[in-house]
């Protein structure tokens, strides 16, 4: 009997709530729907999801813009070498990683035990900010936002909460992450790791930390990174020496090379490279590449440039690089000759020498910041980004299931949007078991394209940090450099129209 009572008392107590909600001016114009209507709303929406034609695959060889360019009005094509014209195999990785380990136990003195830590490919991901203070590293949108799923402490998922209590916020400073500019660029306290180099540094510096954290060393996150960062810088060396005695085994053929610079030269448009490597590394590479007259090809070679000093510093010498001495000459360079090795420079030096300015030059590098942000800024050069890892991403997008879930999470989301202002307890019941299923999509999406971190060009749902930086300094940008040759030289490449916020109904009801 007192179970009873309560249980009546409970009803009337929920039903004058909602009777109150269905008289208040509020909720009057709201359309109130039962839970078995919610679920109606779903089933019909489903039901629309699965009727719906899966869209077409992505070109795996397309070059997309993020702004316009005309080919027609570009006279000098520039490259950058490694990871632009010369793109790696995995074995690389595994180089630099078990060079740089090495290094921090005979050079630094690390514990013995670290040269048993072995390299693991495909965890970590491009475009990472690492703390340098808290020792964590993370993945950050477009707005600074954290990706709450993608914080690690050496190879440990940071819990969300324990996240949002570091930080005490989803949202970082920019100061935080791009330091005071005003002060010094030692101010900030994050550093992004941009370019495919840094994938082995990445997950070396995890491994080290991991190690440390589960046998109770005490260390300084910051003396840890600066001290990985110098082993694998220092281990390049001895990189370039194995590979360039080894091009087969590390360096990707491709047979499209030289028809490709044949075409430029065919079509009289000038040539340059300017690259940080030395010059007995990048001619065996393009001497497996494109041949031994590789050089032809180009009206000026520039290597050891020191990017992206290069690019930012007003006065230093251009030197010539002598080959059969295997050092530098100390020669006035007044002017600039094909055949030539150069070495340092600037980019004043070479704009001076030669009359390439501007937007008739087009420039292609792999690193967003030192290939292409100060060329664009600074010098109003276009711009080429080659990002190697969009085969995978487009393998990825051109996945059946990962369509499916893409197309059901949009019309999903959609659903959401139509019940949220109804605020009653039916509707807040559907949008709990929505979200929790949106959540579900949303990990899968994620962990097809990294278990770890997810994809390299978006968060769950906004562009990524990386992202917002390729698609401000790159015109274009493409999986490897001869996919130009699907496009004739006078090709202009058009940006999709950006859907702005309040433009979308306009565009798509």
């Amino acid at each position: 009997m007192y179970v009873m009572n309560l249980k009546r008392i409970s009803n009337l107590f929920l039903q004058n709530i909602r009777s109150r909600f269905d008289k208040s001016p509020r909720f009057l114009s709201t359309t109130v729907l039962s839970t078995n209507k919610y679920d109606e709303l779903y089933k019909e929406r489903y039901a629309t999801f699965q009727s719906k034609k899966l869209p077409k695959n992505v070109n795996m060889h397309g070059v997309f813009a993020a702004n316009e360019l005309d080919l027609d009005e570009v006279n000098v094509y520039g490259f950058d070498y490694d990871y632009t014209i010369a793109c790696y195999k995995k074995n690389l990785n595994y180089l630099l990683y078990n060079l740089g380990r090495d290094s921090l136990v005979e050079r630094f003195k690390y514990p013995k035990e670290i040269k048993d830590l072995e390299y693991v490919p495909n965890y970590t991901i491009r475009g990472l900010h690492y703390d340098i203070e808290k020792g964590l590293l993370l993945k950050l949108d477009s707005f600074l936002q954290i990706q709450l799923g993608t914080v690690y402490r050496g190879l440990t998922p940071v819990p969300d909460e324990e996240v949002l209590r570091i930080y005490r916020n989803r949202i970082i400073p920019v100061k935080y992450v791009e330091g005071d500019k005003q002060i010094h660029s030692n101010s900030r306290k994050m550093v992004q790791l941009a370019d495919l180099f840094s994938v082995p540094e990445m997950y070396l510096l995890s491994t080290v930390t991991e190690f440390f954290n589960r046998n109770h060393i005490d260390y300084h996150p910051e003396i840890l990174f600066r001290d990985v960062q110098n082993a694998i810088g220092s281990s390049h060396p001895v990189m370039h020496r194995i590979v360039g005695d080894h091009v087969r085994e590390y360096i990707k053929e491709n047979s499209n090379m030289r028809r490709f610079f044949e075409r430029l030269v065919s079509a009289n448009k000038k040539l340059f490279l300017v690259t940080n490597s030395p010059f007995h590394f990048v001619n065996k590479g393009m001497t497996y590449l494109c041949g031994d007259d590789w050089r032809e090809f180009f009206d000026v070679i520039i290597v050891q440039a020191r990017k992206p000093k290069f690019f930012t510093e007003q006065s230093r010498p251009l030197r010539i690089y002598d080959e059969k001495l295997n050092s530098h000459t100390w020669d006035r360079v007044t002017k600039l000759e094909k055949g030539v090795i150069y070495y340092e420079g600037t980019v004043k030096t070479l704009q001076n020498l030669t009359g390439w300015y501007g937007h008739k030059v087009l420039y292609f590098g792999d690193h967003p910041y030192s290939d292409l942000a100060d060329v664009t800024l600074e010098h109003g050069w276009r711009t080429g980004a080659i990002i190697n890892e969009l085969t995978h991403e487009i393998e990825t997008l051109n996945n059946e299931e990962f369509k499916k879930n893409a197309n059901w999470l949009q019309m999903l989301t959609s659903l959401m949007e139509d019940i949220q202002d109804h605020e009653t307890f039916e509707s807040e019941e559907a949008l709990q078991k929505w979200s929790k299923e949106r959540d579900e999509i949303r990990m899968k999406m994620k962990k097809i394209f990294n278990s770890q971190f997810g994809s390299v060009f978006r968060t769950y749902h906004n562009p990524t940090y990386f992202s917002r930086r390729l698609f401000r300094f790159a015109d274009i940008y493409t999986s490897q450099i001869t996919n130009l040759l699907h496009y004739s030289v006078k090709h202009t490449f058009y940006p999709r129209r950006g859907v702005m916020p309040h433009e979308y109904l306009s565009y798509f009801m």
